[in-house]
């Protein structure tokens, strides 16, 4: 079975990201602002590749959210608003990734499980369109804006392409952008080759 390949599976390729955690890995960031929820998947530690897991003390984390969240305020219009994380912040961060990395991992309508704080305010722009904000402190005003991601993502039929390559050695958080939605690694020279090269090697070790 053949797998595609993202036209623009990388930063190496032409493709920038100012999102703080995609940027580590090189990472083509998503469309729009559901490249905030790649990024909070993207915070994930690579030992392979030598990175830390960036929400695992709270100056790591506070650096990632307020680079996270500037950049989500830019790129969506947003009023840019100041995180500030305590301790219990920085562990309601993690459970939110981890519910993200289960959500991406299944093919159910993208329906964040309830979380305690996490509401968005509604209001009107001065052209009179709907605007949803987060709102709350802390973690809040992320897992605020990753709730509003979602809920949009799957109404533009975004939500799909998100994903995280297969290899259980990497947690590398990607979009989609092949035509049939093929993909399952981050990067086919990559992961994709070791896999196969792994798959080989059993092959040949039955055959003997």
């Amino acid at each position: 079975m053949s797998y595609a390949v993202d036209p623009e599976p990388s930063a190496r390729r032409g493709v920038a990201t100012a999102w703080p955690a995609g940027e580590r890995f090189g990472i083509a960031a998503a469309p729009s602002g559901l490249a905030l929820v790649q990024d909070v998947l993207n915070t994930r530690p690579s030992p392979r590749k030598g990175f830390v897991d960036l929400l695992s003390t709270v100056g790591s984390a506070q650096r990632w959210a307020a680079a996270a969240m500037a950049e989500w305020a830019e790129a969506e219009g947003h009023r840019r608003r100041r995180v500030q994380l305590r301790t219990a912040d920085v562990d309601e961060l993690r459970q939110l990734r981890e519910q993200l990395a289960a959500l991406v991992r299944t093919e159910d309508e993208p329906v964040l499980p309830a979380l305690s704080g996490l509401t968005l305010t509604a209001g009107t722009t001065t052209d009179g369109r709907l605007d949803l904000e987060p709102t709350g402190s802390g973690w809040q005003l992320v897992g605020g804006a990753v709730l509003l991601e979602i809920h949009r993502a799957g109404r533009l039929d975004e939500w799909r392409r998100l994903k995280t390559c297969r290899s259980s050695a990497c947690p590398i958080a990607f979009y989609d952008r092949s035509r049939n939605n093929s993909r399952v690694w981050h990067d086919v020279t990559v992961c994709g080759n070791i896999a196969n090269l792994r798959a080989s090697r059993a092959r040949r070790r039955r055959v003997v």
